[in-house]
């Protein structure tokens, strides 16, 4: 009987550790349309000592058909359509882990580039970054929906999945706003 509910916890705890690490990567996602639970993401507005044009550049430069390495291996273009690409992003979240995430990107310059999740550790997630000129630089602004399923245990999920997806955000708006600014003083990157 011992043996039995140490096998049984056993079994349950390797497909909970399972379950974490495939939602966290991205390789498992619970859509289920059941107790479906929505939060904010931001929003996060960042001001940038470049105008729209080059801050919009910088935010879309990883979904270009020329890519530097660095950005390949952060994001990979899965199809491309006109001013929409499909792409698998690419995150470090710890223990070794790597979140890939895919999602619809369009692109509309240089006004704004909309996100919108297929597959990743929650099943639902738009995402909006926005350039408003603002004297001779560039408000950028973030916004965002983050949606889980399976009401308070998937907030709750959803809540750990926001902490990390916003941290993640804030380095690549300030990745942006540093590139940006670096283009201004130094001119484009050869």
């Amino acid at each position: 009987m011992r043996r039995a509910v140490a096998l049984g916890a056993a079994a349950a705890g390797t497909a909970l550790a399972g379950a974490y690490v495939g939602s966290v990567t991205g390789r498992l996602t619970l859509d289920l349309g059941v107790g479906r639970r929505t939060r904010r993401l931001g929003p996060i507005v960042v001001d940038v000592a470049a105008p729209p044009e080059i801050v919009y550049a910088v935010a879309a430069a990883p979904y270009a058909e020329r890519r530097s390495r660095a950005l390949r291996q952060k994001v990979e273009i899965l199809e491309r359509a006109g001013d929409m690409v499909l792409a698998e992003h690419r995150t470090p979240v710890g223990l070794g882990l790597v979140a890939r995430t895919v999602e619809t990107v369009v692109l509309e310059p240089v006004e704004r580039i909309r996100f919108r999740l297929v597959r990743g550790p929650v099943p639902h997630v738009l995402e909006t970054f926005t350039f408003e000129a603002v004297g001779a630089g560039t408000r950028l602004s973030y916004t965002g929906e983050l949606g889980t399923d399976l009401g308070p245990a998937g907030a709750a999920w959803g809540a750990l999945v926001a902490r990390s997806w916003v941290a993640a955000v804030e380095r690549s708006l300030a990745a942006i706003r540093a590139e940006g600014e670096r283009r201004v003083t130094d001119g484009p990157a050869g």
